[in-house]
């Protein structure tokens, strides 16, 4: 059983003890012998729970102590977001629309005025990272740990660091409202416009100049660096409360370590059709399928026989009508995978096998 789990069900087994205590001595007030012990039974159950919550709150303010320090403010031109620090040799990660078309960066570290210079190794926007290098580490940097985000389990609780409006250095808390998810940006408002597969949904916070920042378990290990939050059409586009996304760990550090090590992604673990296409409409103008535009020699579509001005309207099990869909349904897939496309030639449907390339 993981620590948060157990944390949980110890605060639960002590609210449980609360409620059955209470309803204990109501019941048996006026039993005369027993009472005394009853009391005493009652009080013990009673005392337990700020004991508990105590304990919860320690748990608390000690990942806020260990992790804190490893969450960094990042100002990019007149922009500002957050960003982790990696490793003790200044590496930061952080997301690529917090660097923007930006090279040169001043960052500010926690319960810190100094201001550090950092200069941009590396942007790689199609999974929104990016990683940046400080000119000079100062000493005693601390570099935060990221845990296996295949271990994630929805109910985790989670505090979320950053720099949300300006202010550095702040915490919100709340738990992993699912995993899994495929989510695209939007690319108005400075977002990359990425589809990015199996992030972490959470209802800690998640607000302008939070993106870059650290999803943290109560184990202090980063879960995912939260990255947008969901907006609601409802409400003008606001931000719907309580539902933010963290690309998962486990993806950062693919990311990150191909960046420091060849200085860009050489493996991206996204799988493609290698083609360029475009959102077609049919003679109702709804969205119906992505138009082939052009075929990569050699690629995925080329070797199945994919041809330009094909419209593909299905990946496997999933319909495609905008090239938006195709880029979510790709993204739950592996390059390497076989699938099958579903496409029209010259008013006639085809389906092909294919095998996967990578983005």
């Amino acid at each position: 059983m993981d620590v948060s789990r157990t944390r949980a069900l110890r605060l639960l087994a002590s609210a449980a003890a609360l409620c059955c205590s209470v309803a204990f001595v109501s019941a048996c007030s006026d039993s005369g012998s027993r009472d005394g012990a009853e009391k005493s039974t009652a009080q013990a159950a009673q005392a337990a729970v700020p004991m508990t919550t105590s304990d919860l709150q320690s748990d608390y303010q000690k990942v806020i102590k260990d992790v804190l320090p490893s969450v960094v403010q990042i100002q990019a031109g007149n922009d500002l977001g957050s960003g982790i620090v990696y490793d003790d040799q200044g590496h930061i990660v952080t997301n690529a629309h917090v660097v923007g078309g930006e090279k040169t960066f001043q960052v500010t570290t926690a319960n810190s005025e100094e201001v550090h210079t950092a200069k941009l190794v590396y942007s790689y926007p199609d999974q929104d990272l990016a990683v940046i290098k400080l000119d000079e580490a100062p000493g005693g940097l601390q570099a935060a740990t990221f845990a296996d985000s295949s271990k994630v389990a929805v109910g985790q609780i989670v505090l979320a660091m950053g720099s949300p409006l300006g202010l550095s250095s702040s915490v919100t808390q709340g738990i992993v409202s699912a995993t899994g998810r495929t989510v695209t940006e939007g690319s108005s408002g400075g977002g990359t416009g990425a589809t990015i597969g199996n992030m972490v949904q959470t209802s800690a916070a998640i607000n302008p100049g939070n993106s870059g920042g650290a999803l943290v378990n109560l184990d202090g290990q980063v879960i995912g660096i939260p990255t947008l939050a969901a907006t609601d059409p409802d409400l003008g586009g606001s931000a719907a409360p309580g539902i933010g996304f963290a690309i998962p760990s486990s993806m950062v550090k693919t990311i990150a370590d191909q960046i420091i090590k060849d200085g860009k992604v050489t493996d991206s673990g996204r799988a493609a059709l290698n083609i360029t296409g475009r959102t077609v409409v049919d003679s109702r103008y709804q969205a119906a399928g992505v138009a082939v535009v052009e075929v990569k020699s050699g690629g995925a579509a080329d070797k199945a026989g994919i041809q330009a001005g094909d419209i593909i309207t299905r990946l496997g099990d999933t319909g495609i009508t905008t090239i938006t869909s195709l880029s979510e349904a790709l993204a739950a897939d592996q390059p390497g995978e076989k699938t099958s496309v579903t496409f029209t030639r010259n008013g006639s449907e085809k389906k092909t096998e294919v095998t996967l390339g990578e983005q």
